[in-house]
């Protein structure tokens, strides 16, 4: 076999035949080595009109044009060849129709799919790198391809979502996703976790989808709270354990604390025990080594109010093992009542507060539904910024987000 039928073999383009072969090696100007192939239109083809699909031998004219290919053998390889212009008299003068390159393209269509098998493993700027291509040309390859793949937002008949905010960017600037918790499908992602950032997919979903709306998981936002009791007023809320705990440990856990290590200021031993305890007391006591629970058992026996508050933590955690609402009913009087009891100004208020949302949390025996799929989204989308080193294209960035979590049926 000859060099020229090689790369013949290699090639094979529709329609065109290879009638040239050149080849660079490196040098200052092109890091690695080039290979052009000049290509011909094979005479009496019958060729097809991108405007109506018809066959046509008439050639309106030509135009020559230089359009990357798969690299031959490690080489850059560009094809030069006559882009022809068709005329069909209804249609007018229109560019052939090819199979191996879409129109006005200036890359094979086969050297984009091997961009974008890459670009679900590597950051875009790896995938340019490998191919020596501009890393804007990638991300709109691939973001093309994802709108085309992924079409409009469809929410569905969908009954019951999931609403979560995740980290976009320093400075405690957010997004929203929101999810269905069965198919763990990616509905919508925007910019913001206010009420009006948020109203978007509800007008998405149109009067009939609000009014399907049976349950609605989520923390105890006020914002999402508010638009989604105006939006669907007969969807039920749900508080999941994960944040309500998460709140507890923020306000009484914490608060305690650090008071406790003010009022003891004057024994800086003691204080210093106290200060340093902070990730020791938020985390769950499963969590802890056998060396740390040692030193876990030696604090909370040393202080009665970080005692109370630990001990309470644990306690309201049962409160979501509840299936029958009545039982779980009476275990929250019963918790609320130690609470209020403590004397622990944290523990009162954090007990006060959560009361006027009980019902969301009792809302967990009819819909055993949590977030837990949302902060494994959440982890997976910190994975994606950090493999694309950061985003500054918000429709990039959610389409990639909508790709990565495509559901999986019920």
């Amino acid at each position: 076999m000859t060099k020229n039928e090689l790369i013949q073999l290699l090639g094979e383009w529709e329609g065109y035949e290879l009638a040239e072969v050149e080849r660079w090696e490196a040098d200052e100007d092109r890091p690695g080595p080039e290979v052009r192939l000049v290509l011909q239109a094979r005479p009496g083809v019958w060729r097809r009109c991108s405007g109506c699909g018809r066959q046509v031998m008439h050639v309106h004219d030509t135009e020559e044009r230089r359009v990357r290919d798969l690299p031959i053998f490690d080489a850059e390889t560009w094809l030069v060849l006559p882009r022809i212009r068709v005329a069909y008299p209804d249609c007018g003068p229109k560019l052939e129709e090819l199979s191996w390159l879409a129109p006005y393209s200036r890359m094979t269509k086969r050297l984009a799919e091997n961009v974008l098998r890459l670009c679900d493993v590597l950051p875009i700027r790896h995938v340019a790198d490998y191919f020596g291509l501009n890393w804007k040309t990638v991300k709109r390859i691939h973001k093309e391809h994802l709108q085309e793949e992924l079409g409009p937002v469809e929410p569905g008949d969908v009954e019951v979502i999931a609403l979560d905010e995740f980290a976009i960017q320093k400075g405690h600037r957010y997004a929203t996703v929101i999810a269905d918790p069965y198919t763990k499908r990616v509905l919508w992602v925007g910019r913001g976790r206010g009420r009006e950032d948020i109203r978007p997919f509800f007008e998405l979903l149109g009067s009939e989808g609000r009014g399907r709306i049976k349950a609605v998981v989520m923390d105890m936002s006020p914002a999402y709270e508010e638009e989604v009791k105006y939006q669907c007023p007969m969807a039920e809320l749900v508080y999941d354990l994960f944040h309500v705990v998460a709140k507890y440990a923020r306000e009484v856990i914490d608060r305690v604390r650090v008071d406790e290590a003010n009022r003891l200021r004057h024994d800086k031993p003691a204080r210093k025990v106290i200060k340093g305890a902070k990730w020791l007391l938020l985390r769950n006591r499963e969590n802890v080594t056998k060396q740390d629970r040692v030193k876990l058992d030696e604090l909370l026996q040393a202080n009665r109010k970080l005692s109370t508050v630990y001990i309470l933590r644990d306690d309201l955690k049962h409160l979501w093992e509840y299936v029958y609402r009545g039982a779980a009913r009476r275990f929250w009087r019963e918790w609320y009542s130690r609470a209020v009891r403590s004397r622990i100004e944290p523990l009162k208020k954090f007990a006060r507060n959560l009361k006027r949302r009980i019902e969301g949390v009792l809302a967990h025996c009819h819909w055993p539904l949590h977030t837990g799929l949302l902060e494994g989204i959440n982890n997976k989308i910190k994975v994606i910024k950090r493999m694309a080193y950061g985003f500054h294209d918000d429709q990039y960035f959610f389409l990639r987000i909508r790709a990565a979590f495509p559901g999986n049926g019920r």
